[in-house]
């Protein structure tokens, strides 16, 4: 089974988590590779994934990059080039024949523009996958995590769980209750509780994912 990635905001933990994912699979024997379909900015979240993957290549990993770290939408008209969404598609696809397991990262949230009238929920709608969001654990979560879930349905889509990345080593009161409580707030199981610097998963969040048997 493939599944998307997708987070509450930028700067979340997509590529963390998803990279995370990736060892833990790869570890266990699947065949399983990161795609990051559009990026922005410097390289560096493709060039996880690509190491993450096995040795794919970066082009593999992001066909389509613009240079300014913007929404692609924005970037793309800087560049005076307009974004194919087909592109993004045909990229998944190829690699989706040669690799047991392809885990999509979407760029930024769910509803960043990549070109006129496709946003990143768009792009999810077509690859018809389910969808793992990224939380960043901090005051606001709650909210966004809640929209974000709202969102992901009403695409007719199913979130199939969510991660809670700690983005410091520091707690605040709103850190330490967003665990207990987000749950039961979006309907939607907490797969993992990430602390900050951890480098594993336990692989009983990927069986509840259908990522392992």
């Amino acid at each position: 089974m493939n599944l998307f990635i997708t987070g509450t905001d930028t700067d979340v933990g997509k590529t963390y988590v998803t990279c995370l994912l990736l060892k833990t699979l790869r570890s266990a024997g699947y065949d399983a590779v990161g795609y990051k379909p559009v990026g922005c900015g410097d390289r560096n979240d493709a060039a996880l994934l690509a190491e993450a993957s096995g040795g794919l290549t970066v082009e593999e990993v992001n066909p389509v990059h613009f240079g300014a770290p913007l929404a692609p939408y924005v970037a793309g008209m800087l560049e005076n080039r307009i974004l194919d969404p087909e592109a993004l598609l045909s990229g998944y696809r190829a690699l989706a024949r040669t690799h047991e397991i392809v885990i999509i990262e979407g760029a930024g949230g769910w509803e960043v523009p990549l070109t006129q009238g496709f946003r990143v929920s768009d792009l999810a709608k077509n690859l018809d996958l389910p969808v793992l969001l990224v939380t960043g654990n901090k005051l606001g979560a709650l909210n966004h995590a809640v929209l974000t879930v709202e969102a992901v349905r009403r695409r007719g889509l199913i979130c199939a769980g969510m991660v809670l990345n700690q983005l410091s080593d520091e707690l605040d009161t709103a850190m330490i209750t967003n665990k207990g409580v987000i749950e039961d707030l979006t309907g939607v199981p907490l797969i993992e509780h990430v602390i900050h610097g951890q480098d594993f998963l336990d692989s009983t969040c990927l069986k509840h994912l259908g990522l392992l048997c």
